[in-house]
């Protein structure tokens, strides 16, 4: 009696106990939650502010071949760009041909010459620009594919905090799958094209200073505006770069968390859920593209009303410095065209100013992490490294906290002793610290103050790679890589031999289910190792721990997560591969204790009783004795639950999860429960289970080839106006704004004919009409200023609306699809994140600027060809023969390109894919 009394005041002091902690736990989650807020806050603050690197740093990973590249690069870029001022002076040269030689017989050998010479300068601008794209687009291939890898690299190399306090998975992939493209195009082309247009910037008015002086200073007045306007466009869409790369990136992890645990999503109906955080990640990329879009447009129209002012004013004052200096008409034009040629190149930079900001931007977090030096570096070769250990193991007054919640201590003067060649198991309350001294022993975190010896050595002394070499995990989650069993088990050892492998299934009790699978060794795992039973999955991952016969066995929670009978098989495998190692278990079940050499009790941080199992039974007020009791009442009543809800079609335990609930039929299903089970395998045929056992070898193989095979329809242009016909309002305002855009060019042109006509009238004609002239002019760049902002902020408008519908429209259908779709190596989180962030890209570029451009170029063809045909259609048809040629230059380089980006396609779809599965696994890879 008075025992039972006893018993009942434990329980209850155990209940008031986890009440209270239930309380305190409610308290924390509640401050957290207020700090998390501060923290949001602040880090969108952070987020405000544009953090980017230095242009020239984006270059710091170029070697001598990058060096070469961009050397021939830039001096064809500089090359092509002089091309365009150096034209100028045969335009001045021509309009003087046929203007001072009007009645002359030999105007047309005196033209001649002129058009030879523009020949000639033809053959040197396609070589120049046929070196500064090359060149320039292999270099920056190369690297942005080094930055790639070095980024990877350096993330595996991070120490575990890294992980839990500054990035994961989706933010990682979302950067090496979306950030290289954009820190590629940063250093690549948009660099050989900025380049030249500075050129021509330079080039043209430095001609334009030899050839008139006076006229050139009075238009260089404009370039300080414009300076201004291109500065201020530049910064603004930085900060927008930035904003929208930080929304993509929480997007990208929405995916991957959503994608990487389908299962867990679909079993608690979390689709919506997921799907409408998504949605709210989109929101905010979205606006940062509208604004961006309207400062661009902005930015461009202010430069356009800028350069046709100056225009103004040039023909204005041109005219006057006709009568005055006796310039000539040829002059002034090459004068004023060589300054718009230079300032026109300043308008053209904006797309490289914009990339280059991305570029910045999107550098900064990656460049940052790669020059992170971790303060547990895996790859450092410095330490000890001895002939073999005993495994004898010590904590040694040991203060410890994580790294993302430094304010809970988890030990306080923590100190255990395991000597060599003995089991020891933890045991505990959850929370206690348990799995923390298995992380402290594997050195994925090293104690605040105190020490962990193995072997009386301070485990910071050795060389991580091998004391890590000389330690085996197991967990309670076995991490599987997306590969087949072997793959998965040589993981364990370098270099491992296919007799090794078996001989460490054989140990793990893995060797029969592997048998029975069709292709042996060679099967697939599925992504997490989902084509598996989860003691399927354990007995894997228990061989692939001990293929490298390690001195230290750490067994962390590894029977859990398994039904009754796969825990017994795990069981057996475990007690083999455990003798004369130093085995550390960590346990809830303390059934899988019983025969440890050691047993030692933890709670909150401390170890309140240590010995056998024999030992601490004999203190029936101990701790370990109330756990037991305790574990048998909720057993006890836990059957009686289960023995109320049974039911007739199966014997389920009703107090698993779903998930552990399948993995327990797959098991079943694929007779891998082990001998003796035969009444079970009923289960495969009542719920309609596939075996697999009588596929033949290459049935599956096949299955693969013909999927692979498969080739996806190209999509129609229309399906994409479907999915655009909410904003078709908005694309038709934008259309008009892009025709009106279209036509200033030819417009331009009508002016300018005119201009060269006025210049060679009489004096009083020529005062009179250039004036009408220049305000014609200043009227042009007015509705530039206008057109332009509207292009592109309508145009931005129904990209973004695009893309965010797109990507909310894929995530919806990819997060309800049956959960074996996901089993397909295609449909992996990673080739499905890559999809989400650079096909839809892809489409907005193509409704928004591509579209964009589109109709303003066809809208600049036809005005074009109006005038032209009604200014002389003689010489309209002779220009128009140039035409194919122009259209088949445009075509290979279109099918060149398609080419380059298929390929460039692929391969970071593969990068997301692996890099995904290395993250996830992080802790297995350490």
């Amino acid at each position: 009696m008075a025992e039972e009394n006893d018993l009942n005041g434990k329980t209850n002091m155990h209940e008031a106990t986890t009440s209270r902690k239930g309380a305190l736990e409610t308290e924390t989650v509640k401050s957290s939650g207020q700090n998390g807020k501060q923290q949001d806050l602040e880090k969108s603050k952070e987020e405000g502010k544009a953090s980017t690197v230095p242009f020239h740093k984006l270059f710091s990973f170029a070697d001598s071949a990058d060096m070469l590249l961009m050397i021939a690069g830039t001096i064809g870029a500089v090359g092509n760009g002089i091309c365009m001022p150096l034209m100028t002076i045969l335009f001045g040269e021509l309009i003087d041909s046929f203007g001072q030689n009007q009645n002359n017989k030999e105007v047309v050998e005196i033209v001649s010459k002129v058009s030879l010479k523009f020949v000639y300068l033809a053959v040197g601008a396609g070589v120049a620009a046929f070196f500064q794209v090359a060149c320039w687009m292999v270099t920056g291939e190369r690297q942005a594919a080094r930055i790639r890898s070095l980024y990877l690299k350096t993330i595996l190399r991070q120490d575990v905090a890294f992980f839990d306090k500054e990035t994961n998975t989706g933010e990682v992939i979302g950067r090496m799958s979306g950030d290289t493209v954009l820190i590629q195009d940063a250093m690549g082309e948009k660099v050989g094209k900025f380049i030249q247009l500075v050129s021509t910037f330079i080039g043209g008015f430095v001609i334009a200073f030899i050839k008139g002086w006076l006229l050139t200073l009075v238009m260089l007045s404009s370039i300080p505006l414009l300076v201004i306007a291109g500065g201020a466009m530049s910064l603004f869409l930085s900060k927008m770069a930035t904003r929208g790369q930080n929304a993509y990136a929480k997007a990208a992890t929405v995916v991957e968390q959503t994608i990487g645990s389908i299962r867990t999503v679909a079993s608690f109906t979390g689709e919506k859920q997921a799907v409408t955080k998504y949605n709210q990640c989109l929101v905010n990329a979205y606006k940062s593209g509208v604004f961006e879009g309207l400062a661009a447009g902005l930015g461009l129209g202010t430069v356009m009303f800028i350069i046709f002012a100056s225009y103004a004013l040039a023909v204005w004052f041109g005219a006057k410095m006709i009568l005055e200096k006796g310039y000539s008409g040829g002059t002034v034009l090459n004068v004023i065209v060589a300054v718009l040629t230079g300032s026109m190149s300043l308008g053209q930079a904006s797309p490289c100013m914009s990339a280059f900001a991305a570029g910045q931007a999107a550098a900064f977090k990656m460049f940052e992490t790669i020059h992170r030096n971790p303060e547990i570096d895996a790859s450092d070769t410095k330490g000890k490294i001895l002939e073999d250990i005993q495994g004898e193991i010590e904590l040694r007054d040991v203060y410890f906290s994580y790294p993302a919640r430094p304010d809970e201590e988890i030990f306080s003067g923590f100190s255990l002793s395991i000597p060599s060649g003995t089991t020891a198991a933890l045991v505990g309350q959850s929370g206690s610290g348990k799995s923390t001294v298995i992380s402290l022993i594997e050195r994925f975190y090293d104690p605040l103050a105190g020490e962990v010896l193995i072997d009386g050595i301070n485990l910071k002394e050795f060389q991580l790679r091998w004391i890590r070499g000389k330690i085996g995990l197991v967990s309670q989650e076995p991490v599987l890589f997306t590969s087949s069993i072997r793959d998965n088990i040589a993981y364990g050892k370098e270099g491992a031999t296919i007799e090794e492998i078996r001989a460490a299934a054989e140990l793990a009790n893995a060797s029969k289910f592997i048998d029975k699978l069709p292709q042996g060794l060679d099967t697939m795992v599925g992504e997490h190792g989902t084509q598996l039973s989860g003691g399927q999955k354990q007995r894997v991952a228990i061989a692939r721990a001990i293929l490298k016969d390690p001195r230290i066995l750490l067994l962390d929670e590894a029977t859990s997560a398994l039904d009754a009978e796969s825990e017994r098989v795990v069981q057996e495998a475990l007690d083999r591969i455990m003798v004369n190692r130093t085995t550390i278990i960590v346990a809830h079940r303390l059934s899988t204790v019983r025969n440890a050499d050691m047993i030692a009790v933890i709670h909150r941080g401390k170890m309140v009783e240590k010995g056998s199992h024999t030992e601490l039974l004999k203190d029936p007020e101990g701790a370990y004795s109330q756990l037991i009791r305790l574990q048998e009442v909720n057993k006890e009543s836990e059957n009686q639950a289960t023995d109320a809800q049974d039911r007739p079609d199966g014997s389920i335990e009703f107090g698993r999860q779903s998930s552990q609930r399948m993995s327990f039929l797959r098991s079943i299903s694929r007779g891998s429960s082990g001998p003796g089970n035969s009444s079970r395998h009923s289960f495969s045929v009542s719920f309609g289970l596939p075996t697999g056992i009588g596929l033949p070898d290459n049935a599956v193989a096949d299955a693969e080839a013909a999927h692979s095979s498969e080739q996806h329809p190209e999509v129609p242009i229309r399906r994409l106006a479907y999915l655009n016909k909410p904003e078709i309002p908005v694309l038709l305002l934008g259309t008009v704004a892009a025709i009106v855009n279209g036509t200033i060019l030819p417009i331009f042109g009508v002016l300018i004919s005119s201009v060269i006509n006025t210049f060679f009238e009489p004096p009083h004609e020529l005062r009179k009409d250039s004036k009408f002239w220049a305000i014609i002019f200043l009227v042009l760049g007015v509705v530039s200023f206008l057109a332009f902002p509207a292009r592109t902020y309508l145009f931005s408008v129904a990209g973004c609306k695009l893309i965010q519908r797109v990507r909310s429209m894929c995530f919806e259908k990819v997060v309800h699809m049956e959960v074996g779709w996901f089993d397909q190596p295609e449909h992996s989180s990673g080739a499905i994140g890559a999809r989400l962030s650079a096909d839809a890209a892809t489409i907005r570029a193509l409704v928004g600027d591509a579209l964009a451009q589109v109709v303003q170029n066809a809208a600049s063809a036809v005005a074009g060809l109006a005038i032209a045909f009604e200014a002389s259609w003689q010489l309209a048809l002779i220009v128009l023969a140039l035409i194919p040629l122009i259209g088949l230059n445009g075509y290979v380089q279109i099918k060149f390109l398609k080419g380059f980006s298929a390929d460039a396609k692929v391969c970071p779809e593969l990068i997301q894919k692996n890099g995904f599965i290395l993250l996830e696994n992080c802790d297995s890879i350490l």
